[in-house]
């Protein structure tokens, strides 16, 4: 995640320490648990191809999810992320969130938000839950096509105000692709109209059904006006709203984008968002980060699903998540990240990590490639010092 809150605009948040604070280093990885592979909807953009035909037989039952949650705590994991298909299809998760809290992790929701009742968002409450992320993908049509399913646009607008009311903190998050950034400044002014204090901005990665969209991502060049935008937007926002947050993910080329507008207009605070994307290390997958499928793989991030590490169900995650004989943790943890083509010799090689190897793999069939998304040019990426590459 890159927050523009943070790095352009200046402000210290409660995740600051989360995501550029040294103390992360030293505790376990935020872990994504893909809880169930069942959905009510059937997104176009779903990671993980779920939908309301799949089967949960073969799920993580309440005492192995219990017993992952244990484990997570002993490693001090700062944050499980419940996602799936759809979390809130379980049966169990006010009673799994509970755990994990009662455990001292943060328990956070990434759902669609069109189950939730009142009833619900008071259990959600109780059990202790940090944050509930809504997927809004654009305004009413755009983002019912997206879904799936007419009406999932208002059902997903109720949801969140359910949260709120039960005193809940809610975000949006939005997958950006053409078919819905034209509503980007209709998404603005939800986010301003309805008090909410946190969007996620995605950029779209190739997995499960979102391969399907690679021909709907933006061009380098759209993506690079609505990461201006999206930095316009965050400080017209933030003298009333300090403590909003606004947060791009899954594209590590924005944070070296914030710090060459930040040399343009701020050089000072340009040197100090470089210094906190340093600290942050750019791309976690397989070092800070990790995922846990419905059926107990253990993964390097929620989209590379080929990328098994171990199961759960074998052996403890934290046995997998330190085996050092692991050929793939080993590379993806090497610093520099050995990745190829232009990327090797980049400048911001130390502060992007590499970016999405899950969308170099899917785009060119090689996991070490150059991430199509990456949108700097080449006079951007071009080492400063030709004897310091990847050392800006």
């Amino acid at each position: 995640m890159i927050s523009i809150s943070t790095l352009y605009c200046g402000r210290a948040l409660p995740s600051h320490e989360l995501r550029y604070g040294t103390r992360a280093r030293r505790r376990g990885p935020v872990v994504v648990f893909n809880c169930t592979d069942r959905c009510n909807l059937s997104c176009a953009h779903c990671y993980s191809s779920s939908s309301a035909d799949a089967a949960d037989a073969d799920d993580l039952t309440t005492a192995e999810a219990a017993a992952l949650l244990d484990d997570l705590a002993a490693l001090r994991a700062p944050v499980v992320l419940f996602s799936g298909g759809e979390p809130l299809l379980r049966e169990d998760l006010p009673e799994l969130i509970a755990r994990a809290a009662g455990a001292g992790i943060r328990p956070v929701v990434s759902t669609n938000g069109t189950l939730i009742t009142a009833a619900l968002a008071a259990r959600l409450a109780e059990a202790g839950t940090a944050y509930v992320g809504v997927s809004i993908d654009g305004l009413r049509a755009a983002h019912d096509a997206f879904r799936g399913r007419a009406g999932a646009f208002d059902d997903a607008l109720a949801g969140i105000a359910r949260c709120q009311d039960a005193g809940i903190k809610v975000g949006l998050r939005m997958t950006l692709t053409r078919r819905n950034v034209a509503d980007l400044e209709g998404v603005f002014e939800l986010v301003r109209r309805r008090g909410i204090p946190r969007i996620c901005f995605y950029h779209l990665v190739y997995a499960g059904r979102g391969s399907g969209l690679r021909a709907a991502d933006l061009s380098h060049e759209r993506r690079r006006e609505v990461l201006d935008r999206i930095m316009d937007f965050a400080a017209d926002l933030h003298p009333d709203r300090p403590d909003a947050e606004v947060l791009t993910v899954d594209n590590h080329a924005d944070g070296p984008f914030v710090v060459l507008r930040l040399r343009r207009e701020d050089p000072p605070r340009a040197e100090r968002a470089l210094a906190l994307l340093r600290a942050g290390g750019g791309n976690a997958s397989g070092v800070r980060l990790a995922a846990v499928t419905h059926t107990g793989a253990v993964l390097p991030d929620q989209f590379s699903a080929g990328w098994v590490l171990g199961n759960v169900r074998r052996r403890r995650f934290g046995e997998i998540w330190h085996d050092g004989s692991n050929e793939l943790l080993a590379r993806l943890r090497a610093r520099p990240r050995a990745v190829a083509g232009r990327c090797r010799t980049c400048r911001w090689l130390h502060v992007c990590n590499g970016n999405f190897r899950a969308r170099a793999e899917a785009a060119t069939g090689d996991r070490w490639a150059c991430d199509p998304q990456c949108y700097l040019t080449d006079d951007e990426i071009a080492p400063e010092d030709p004897d310091n590459a990847g050392e800006t």
